[in-house]
């Protein structure tokens, strides 16, 4: 396995970015034809990551890294292939598939959860929190199955500035789940709606949509008011009320309503494009996040990438903030038993792919009169 020395002032900066990098959202459609299809975005507003698709193969053998910098904690090796989107570096996995069928996504969840603290006597049990993704698709087929080892090992994180996550696991029955670390435990809660954000704790926001009972797809009224009768502006004023900030409950929220009432797609293939224009409503202005005038940097966008997965198909797309133009990762053309280790950047060239129109040049007759 070729690792980075990742004690570098780089990746330390990185992973304390990341503590104020909450935004990303996920959802998950089902089709008609009974495909699934996982899919979310993922946002640094801090600076720009170096993000990557990641290819494994089966047999390959992984190293969790340690917070003593070394990579001497546990030792995984593949039984499954898997391909999925990296951060910072190709071991950091934050959301794939394997050849299984099982998909695991990491999300920030900064300020709740806590880790058992890292104990050097138990390195050979002890995997980073950036590292459970890999470890998950390395191992397992099925949600019983993590359940089943997800106690034989201890979640650590590599930086103590950094915030700590939680994962949604979904395996190829169509059930998910939710993994949060609380007071060192693993808990999971079962994904009533198949949406996540960040914090706080999943149960809270599932508790949090009874606020927001009154919301109706479609348009309110009109009503009688006294002598008056009162009707909407315009279409849509059953969401009035909907919340439109960038905080994780206002956005779990907001994608709890969208998911819920979009039409529901023949295919998979629908449901993908469906996935992304839904979660075009969260791609996050650059500037938005920090006080005017204080973001670090200059980027297109505070949202690095989306990503959906049609796991019926064993298909991944995606875009980034440089590129809306959707790539594809199509797993059935990987033979994950000779393909090679590899991964690289999500774009080729940093930016849009602009088609200009045909136009006809050819002239009109005018006949003057």
């Amino acid at each position: 396995m070729n690792i980075k020395p990742y004690f570098t002032s780089f990746l330390i900066i990185s992973l304390a970015i990341l503590q104020s990098a909450d935004a990303c959202t996920g959802i998950t459609l089902k089709a008609k034809d009974d495909s699934l299809v996982v899919a979310r975005t993922i946002e640094w507003g801090g600076s720009e990551i170096d993000n990557q698709y990641v290819i494994v193969p089966r047999n390959h053998l992984q190293k969790s890294l340690l917070p003593d910098g070394t990579n001497e904690g546990l030792e995984f090796t593949s039984v499954y292939g898997f391909a999925g989107l990296s951060v910072v570096q190709p071991e950091f996995v934050v959301d794939g598939t394997n050849e299984a069928g099982l998909s695991a996504g990491l999300f920030y969840f900064p300020n709740y959860g806590e880790y058992q603290k890292f104990n050097p006597e138990n390195k050979s049990n002890t995997i980073a929190d950036l590292q459970v993704v890999s470890w998950m698709l390395s191992n397992f087929s099925t949600i019983d199955q993590v359940k089943a080892a997800i106690n034989d090992i201890q979640i650590v994180q590599l930086d103590p500035r950094a915030s700590t996550v939680h994962w949604r696991i979904t395996d190829s029955t169509g059930k998910q789940v939710i993994l949060e670390i609380i007071n060192g435990k693993p808990t999971f809660y079962d994904s009533e709606l198949g949406v996540l954000t960040n914090s706080p704790g999943y149960d809270w926001q599932i508790k949090n949509l009874n606020n927001y009972v009154n919301l109706i797809p479609g348009t309110a009224g009109p009503i009688k008011f006294g002598n008056i009768t009162l009707s909407a502006f315009g279409a849509g004023s059953g969401f009035l009320g909907l919340p439109g900030d960038f905080t994780p409950p206002s956005r779990f929220v907001r994608a709890a309503f969208f998911q819920t009432y979009s039409l529901q797609q023949k295919t998979g293939y629908d449901a993908v494009t469906d996935a992304f224009h839904i979660l075009n409503n969260f791609d996050v202005p650059l500037g938005t996040e920090f006080p005017v005038g204080k973001a670090p940097v200059n980027m297109p966008s505070a949202t690095q990438w989306t990503i959906a997965t049609d796991l019926k198909s064993k298909k991944i797309y995606y875009h980034t903030m440089y590129n809306r133009t959707i790539r594809l990762i199509d797993m059935n053309a990987i033979d994950f038993a000779t393909v090679k280790y590899q991964y690289y950047p999500l774009d080729k060239t940093k930016a849009e792919t602009i088609i200009p129109v045909e136009i006809s040049q050819e002239k009109t007759n005018v006949t003057e009169s």
